[in-house]
């Protein structure tokens, strides 16, 4: 669970900002002014804070420049006044804040704010190993394990890249690791005590990614009741992540392109662009010279960003590396829920070795976490690897009940017969609401859970549930 600090010196929207964050899932502590806000600091170690810009006795600005002296990965939005919106958002954004917000805020817009700053917080607080480093405590964030040949050649490409400027476009399957190649790109970069800002292509609606990524001027269009500095101008000197670059709209690829060729950006309604020093990471589970040649991707954006290109190989091609995978992520379950672990019997070994892992190392995860809850302490065994996660019983072949079958083929057939255009797609669409509603029913609408039950990050999760219309 998150923890949040609201330092904030009016009673009444220190109430209601505890109230949002509350509802968000966080733990909330609260400060009243600077060395209240600095002994909680020092005490609870929070994810992120909400920081007053008039926090006496010094202000909220002042503080922030001390703190993130000593604290230079924690995650800080900076609560102001409308009136002094403009020049407190750009030296707040100097200091290194992760965002401004001019009261009154929007409390939607605030909630989806806090939940970006904590997961880029997430991103550069939680640390990642890599093979040949301190051997990984199942305590201690997360790691990138493996000691075959396509793990070995990957360590390799981070180690070149890390310390360099170049923009590096990681590209594998999902799940098989590319949020944790950024990561340990971030971390052992010269920027590793610089701002870190993660943009979600394919999470972000279309009309709004380009006020998100670049910001706007006051009066830009109805509604802009002041200025916005957008996220690569918030990560200046630091680094931004751009998740999922291959859904990303031709029309924001084009100032996308001028902002690696020219070094700087333009605010929605501006008219001179602002020069920004930031470094690049993009992934993506898309096949970009495919998306090229189909013309959804420009060309020369996919030089730009294809300096140091990254494959992360899927898991199916590493199969050596599944036992070492299978009891890392035992061991971090069990000591997520504070139970004994069990163990892996050699057969289950053997069953999870050869399985075909579409999902990766994700899905391997997910199924680590699903032994070891249905197996009642029992280690994980050939007959639980067999029914929970291969879906076969007493080890034979996945296959669906008659029952089950001829209902989905009744359904297909009836798509067929009337004829509709984009028949593929709307049936498809109709099959991934249905698992996404249903997961978000066993799980209880907890969003997390139900993203790993579907093997699904949460911001995709989070844009399926937007595309379906699910709450």
């Amino acid at each position: 669970m998150y923890r949040v600090l609201i330092a904030e010196p009016d009673g009444l929207l220190r109430e209601k900002l505890e109230r949002l964050a509350m509802d968000q899932g966080c733990r909330v502590g609260l400060a009243e002014d600077t060395d209240q806000a600095l002994a909680e600091i020092q005490a609870s170690s929070p994810d992120l804070v909400l920081l007053s810009a008039s926090l006496p006795p010094a202000g909220g600005l002042e503080f922030l420049a001390r703190l993130k002296q000593s604290e230079p990965r924690l995650p800080v939005i900076v609560t102001g006044n409308h009136g002094a919106a403009t020049s407190q958002t750009i030296e707040a954004t100097k200091l290194g804040a992760f965002d401004y917000v001019a009261l009154p805020y929007d409390p939607p817009d605030m909630a989806a704010l806090l939940r970006s700053a904590l997961e880029a917080g997430r991103f550069m607080r939680s640390p990642v190993q890599l093979e040949g480093e301190e051997p990984p405590a199942y305590s201690a964030g997360d790691a990138l394990l493996g000691s075959s040949r396509p793990m070995q050649e990957l360590y390799k490409a981070i180690g070149r890249a890390a310390a360099t400027d170049a923009t590096v476009l990681i590209q594998g399957e999902s799940g098989t690791g590319k949020e944790l190649v950024a990561r340990a790109l971030f971390q052992h970069s010269t920027r590793a005590d610089k701002p870190f800002v993660v943009v979600n292509c394919v999470a972000i609606p279309e009309t709004l990614l380009e006020s998100e990524l670049f910001g706007y001027e006051k009066g830009a269009f109805t509604g802009a009741g002041a200025r916005r500095i957008g996220k690569i101008e918030q990560a200046d000197r630091g680094t931004v992540f751009l998740d999922e670059i291959g859904d990303m709209p031709l029309a924001i690829q084009a100032k996308m392109l001028r902002l690696l060729q020219e070094r700087s950006v333009e605010r929605i309604g501006a008219r001179q662009p602002q020069a920004v020093d930031v470094r690049i990471l993009a992934a993506t589970n898309r096949d970009l010279a495919q998306a090229v040649q189909a013309g959804r991707f420009r060309e020369d954006l996919y030089y730009r960003l294809n300096v140091v290109p990254i494959t992360v190989p899927p898991l199916r091609e590493r199969r050596e590396d599944v036992p070492l995978l299978c009891d890392y992520f035992l061991g971090r379950v069990t000591r997520d829920l504070g139970v004994r672990n069990p163990g892996i019997t050699p057969e289950a070994y053997e069953l999870l070795s050869a399985h075909h892992w579409p999902g990766n190392v994700r899905e391997l995860a997910n199924a680590m976490e699903k032994c070891l809850i249905f197996g009642r302490g029992r280690p994980v065994g050939d007959e639980e690897v067999a029914s929970l996660v291969l879906g076969q019983e007493e080890g034979g072949t996945v296959s669906l009940s008659p029952e089950v079958d001829q209902a989905l083929r009744s359904w297909v057939r009836r798509g067929i017969a009337s004829g509709r255009p984009k028949l593929l797609e709307e049936l498809l669409g109709r099959v991934e609401r249905i698992m996404v509603s249903e997961a978000l029913e066993t799980t209880g609408g907890v969003r997390t859970h139900a993203a790993a039950m579907l093997g699904l990050s949460r911001p995709s999760l989070l844009a399926r549930m937007k595309k379906y219309g699910l709450s």
